[in-house]
């Protein structure tokens, strides 16, 4: 690795922090479970696209651009998105009203992704792409015992699996104790659960060897993730919401098909979000989408900045629970507001950035690192390209504010008047003007010209 630390990250199949060695150095693979598009993104699925761009940079700092694969997938079929087109288009076909929800809620997803300083993955496959796929999956499983037919479905056996339940932690004696066996009685065990499901005439569907229908939620991934990354990747990411019943499955399914001992050598999981400080829910009154966010003024009376929301997400461990709040966002634009705006020069990454994302992606100690080199950088132009190329590893490009032509005029002219003060040695009024504009967030900064020896002042925005 060249001098780089060694990368460590917490694997919730093992429950321990490990050194990451990947099984091939010059293909690192990853596979993130994206959104499901049926309605924009909230502020809760920004976690898990935001904590994974980091590791994806942080891999191909560490292993090269070219040798990492990231795959985050498109779940474009799905009951919820068949309700939300009838609700939302009810005078289309049902197929061209899926087409009308899901290409405007990806791209609508994209977008948000990118305003929030995520590079695109590598892959990002669509599930009605991976039909044939997610078959053939279904097809070793029944070969192999792991599946059966019953009730127009095609289910996983978990009795099948000895092992099942080793990433929860959960023993099919205690699934079976809550389920509702009444309302599933064509299972074989409560716990089994769907990987094909026939389709009514009116329902989107694809023709199979049980008959026209659709795949269930989890076998998706595991066609999706097998077909770009292989039967076994390094690592699988998603939030912790979906380690139980998703990933879970996911392992089941692709385990028992492949006859592997493992899906993915890590697995990683983001913490819960909450919205000053309850859970966010639309009956709570506190959901709120990235778009609301970026774009309107729904929180805190005002539209926020796509590097402000990156930024109060890093100042928490990615594991820890998140209280995502007003004060959260002025804080992180606060910090903003004092790093130098990089420009175009580029410069090593500070060795202290990359030690502590390699500790099991610590952003909150790699944002103080970033923090007290910018004050640094603020006083040494010579540190303006080390500063660069570290705020850049964490996806975080500070820019200058903008300002409407009568602002600029405005502080122009007062610039201009304080420059009159000082020649006037009224000082006390001209350090109400430098205050004042400061107040504002706009700094003055005196020199000389070089060739008059007069002063002449410059000023910029601090965000």
């Amino acid at each position: 690795m060249g001098g780089v630390p060694t990368l460590k990250l917490y694997n919730t199949l093992t429950r321990e922090k490990v050194d990451f060695k990947p099984i091939d150095p010059d293909n690192v693979r990853m596979y993130v479970c994206g959104p499901t598009v049926y309605d924009y993104a909230h502020i809760g699925n920004a976690r898990p696209v935001i904590v994974f761009d980091i590791l994806f940079r942080l891999l191909r700092h560490v292993f090269g651009e070219q040798k990492v694969t990231y795959v985050r997938n498109i779940t474009d079929v799905d009951d919820k998105i068949n309700a939300r087109a009838l609700r939302d288009y009810p005078g289309l076909p049902l197929n061209e009203a899926i087409r009308h929800v899901t290409e405007k809620t990806e791209t609508q997803f994209l977008e948000d992704a990118k305003s929030l300083g995520c590079l695109d993955p590598d892959v990002q496959p669509r599930a009605t792409d991976n039909i044939p796929q997610m078959i053939d999956i279904i097809d070793k499983l029944i070969a192999k015992g792991h599946a059966y037919k019953a009730g127009g479905e095609v289910l996983f056996d978990t009795k099948s699996m000895p092992d099942y339940g080793q990433l929860s932690k959960r023993n099919l004696d205690e699934q079976q104790a809550g389920a509702r066996v009444a309302v599933e009685v064509h299972k074989k065990h409560p716990g089994d659960f769907v990987l094909w499901k026939l389709s009514a005439d009116h329902e989107p569907g694809w023709e199979s060897p049980w008959g026209r229908g659709r795949p269930g939620w989890h076998i998706e991934c595991s066609a999706m993730s097998g077909r770009y990354l292989g039967e076994i990747f390094d690592i699988h990411g998603g939030g912790l919401d979906l380690i139980f019943p998703h990933h879970e499955n996911e392992i089941a399914q692709s385990r028992c098909a492949h006859g592997t001992d493992v899906m993915a050598n890590v697995w990683m999981h983001n913490g819960f979000l909450q919205v000053e400080g309850r859970k966010m829910s639309k009956s709570e009154g506190n959901f709120v989408t990235i778009y609301e966010l970026l774009h309107t003024e729904k929180f805190g009376g005002r539209k926020w900045p796509g590097d402000v929301l990156r930024l109060a997400m890093l100042m928490t461990h990615y594991r820890e629970p998140i209280d995502f709040s007003i004060k959260r966002l002025e804080e992180a634009e606060h910090l903003l507001s004092k790093w130098p705006v990089p420009g175009d020069v580029q410069g090593e990454v500070d060795p202290a950035i990359v030690a502590a994302l390699s500790d099991d992606l610590n952003t909150v100690a790699a944002v103080q690192a970033l923090h007290a080199l910018a004050q640094k950088a603020a006083g040494d132009p010579a540190l303006r390209g080390s500063f660069a190329a570290s705020a850049s590893l964490l996806g975080i490009v500070p820019q200058a504010v903008e300002l409407d032509e009568a602002v600029v005029h405005e502080v122009d002219g007062r610039v201009r008047a304080r420059l009159e003060l000082l020649k006037a040695k009224d000082f006390a009024a001209a350090d109400r003007i430098r205050d004042d504009l400061l107040a504002q967030g706009i700094q003055l900064k005196d020199g000389k010209d070089p060739a008059t020896g007069e002063r002449v002042t410059t000023w910029d925005v601090k965000r």
